[in-house]
């Protein structure tokens, strides 16, 4: 572990390129996994199905990671500017590794103006992480960021039972509610513990203006999905018409993003 930390301090950019290419590879092996037949169907949920299913693994790999790097060094929660240690600095390498995967595939199969949102998030991640591995100071920081993996998971699951048109299912129907708890708890958590960090102690950390602002930026999108989470699993309009597997005949992809 030592060894490996070391190796990837000294080279953070290109451990996270080779990180990226890592998950690139699971991208390709998960293709041999079984897919819903109405998945296979459709051209935008094949593709939505193969990005979630590397998304599933990043988030359950991250939660635990990111756990269990508070559980086994608490001093982690009080100095996000200056705690770290070799696990938590190799699990933002291979975090930022993923986010720079995601978003070359969200680019380069053409769904980038339809998934701007979340280039835009993976963006202002990916700078963020970067410039903690290559200052080494707010690592921790990044660690409790990561905490919202824990909510990705259950919104991952949701996501892709949508895709499979199970959205009746108790599945959908428990995991609904595991979601909200989840995005609670460990997102909305987490942002809130983040932003108070920061304007606490805006006067005396460096680049405070762009992570505040980032954050801020990060708080919008989160609350404004949180409304739509609400809005659709909880309190559903009415809907006029609905075509074959509970998609709107004319903006199938607005449908899987609510």
């Amino acid at each position: 572990m030592e060894a490996l930390v070391s190796l990837v301090k000294s080279h953070p950019g290109l451990s996270v390129l080779a990180f990226s290419l890592v998950f690139r590879l699971t991208h390709r092996l998960l293709q041999n996994l079984p897919v819903p037949k109405v998945v296979r169907q459709d051209a935008f949920r094949s593709w939505k199905w193969k990005n979630l299913s590397v998304s599933m693994v990043h988030s359950f790999l991250t939660a635990v990671w990111a756990l269990t790097c508070v559980v086994v060094s608490p001093e982690l929660l009080s100095d996000l500017r200056s705690n770290h240690t070799p696990l938590s600095y190799l699990l933002v390498c291979v975090s930022t590794g993923y986010f720079v995967h995601d978003a070359g595939d969200i680019i380069l199969t053409g769904h980038a103006r339809g998934s701007w949102e979340f280039l835009l998030h993976h963006a202002l991640v990916i700078w963020c992480f970067l410039y903690t591995l290559y200052t080494q100071l707010f690592i921790a920081g990044a660690v409790i960021a990561l905490f919202v993996e824990v909510n990705s998971v259950t919104l991952h699951l949701r996501l892709m039972l949508k895709l499979a048109s199970a959205q009746d299912s108790s599945l959908y129907y428990v995991n609904k509610f595991v979601n909200m708890v989840t995005y609670v708890t460990f997102r909305l958590s987490a942002q809130f513990y983040l932003t108070w960090y920061l304007f606490s102690n805006y006067s005396r950390l460096e680049r405070s203006g762009y992570f505040l602002t980032s954050i801020m930026m990060m708080n919008i999108m989160i609350l404004g999905y949180f409304y739509r989470l609400l809005r659709t699993d909880f309190f559903p309009r009415k809907k006029h018409f609905v075509g074959q597997n509970g998609v709107h005949n004319n903006n199938s992809k607005k449908f899987l993003s609510e």
